[in-house]
């Protein structure tokens, strides 16, 4: 830190795991190797061979966020990115390359925290040129229904999310996360994700959830859950939540500072807000940088709405 500003960091040595995509069920290789500055994250999809190109993970990028968020380019689609973004935006990566060989990021146990461990056996590296970031001065707000999010001025990124549930186990519940200190691991990196199990059910009638299982996520029953091991945190469905807007909130492709309050929102309204963000000049500053943000929101096709009857996980 200097000048009240941070150097940009990528990690120190290759490194790799493996695992199954969520959704789709398929084995996967991922690899996380070191970039230089100014390259942002970005994915390749080893299996498709070099005619496609380094798709790189930003708003610009993304073409759904039905059941979770995936980000495509020419061709090269990568699925489920949300928690592997979580954890390198958590533990303040802003530069590395995904070689992935299959469409979907493996769900590892359905939380950000073998990420985290496996960026931080990498090592980190810090590299010579500042890291940009968004400075909010001003509100926005996003409504779409009861759902809704928000970003206030901040001195750095926080999050408030609330979400309700007419069941027992989880009903109303509400956390607060300030990023800094260590408190991405801590806090949110190893709260899992979720499910109703009528509506994973419901999921596999259609292809989806193939990979899911007890070992990679919380399943809801009527009465409680599924899990023989419980919860790792009372309130951890709300702390999912949490990782799964960082996760987005990064494709942005740069840091934010602001206070965002988030209402049952999922993907594609996270992913809609940061499209309002990025048109809403007028209400933040890109400190750091003389260098304007080049992204360019258009009207695009994307699938952004799930089934009213089954929620994103």
């Amino acid at each position: 830190m200097k000048n009240g500003f941070r150097y940009q960091r990528t990690i120190k040595n290759i490194i790799s795991c493996n695992g199954i995509g969520l959704h789709l069920g398929n084995k996967a290789n991922l690899t996380l190797k070191p970039a230089p500055e100014g390259t942002g994250i970005q994915f390749y999809r080893k299996d498709m061979g070099d005619k496609y190109p380094l798709t790189k993970a930003v708003v610009e990028n993304i073409t759904d966020t039905r059941f979770a968020t995936t980000i495509g380019y020419n061709g090269n689609s990568v699925h489920t990115i949300e928690h592997l973004m979580a954890a390198l935006s958590g533990m303040g990566i802003d530069n590395a390359v995904i070689e992935v060989d299959n469409v979907e990021v493996p769900i590892m146990d359905g939380s950000a925290a073998p990420f985290v461990s496996l960026i931080k056996e990498a090592g980190f590296k810090e590299q010579d040129a500042v890291q940009p970031y968004i400075k909010i001065t001003k509100p926005i707000e996003l409504t779409d229904g009861r759902k809704g999010i928000s970003i206030a001025p901040a001195d750095k990124l926080g999050v408030t999310f609330y979400i309700s549930y007419d069941h027992p186990l989880i009903s109303e519940q509400e956390y607060t996360y300030t990023a800094g200190n260590g408190g991405f691991e801590k806090e949110i990196a190893r709260a899992r994700t979720y499910g109703f199990l009528k509506e994973v059910k419901q999921l596999t009638a259609i292809g989806l959830a193939k990979g899911g299982s007890l070992d990679n996520a919380i399943v809801v029953d009527e009465d409680g859950i599924l899990n023989v091991d419980g919860l790792r945190f009372r309130d951890e469905f709300v702390r999912h939540k949490i990782l799964d807007l960082l996760g987005d909130i990064s494709l942005l492709g740069m840091p934010v500072a602001g206070h965002i309050t988030a209402k049952r929102s999922g993907h594609s309204l996270n992913i809609r807000f940061l499209e309002e963000i990025l048109k809403r000049r007028d209400c933040w500053v890109l400190v750091g940088s003389e260098t304007p943000i080049a992204y360019s929101i258009e009207e695009k096709e994307m699938s952004v709405s799930a089934s009213p009857s089954v929620p994103a996980i």
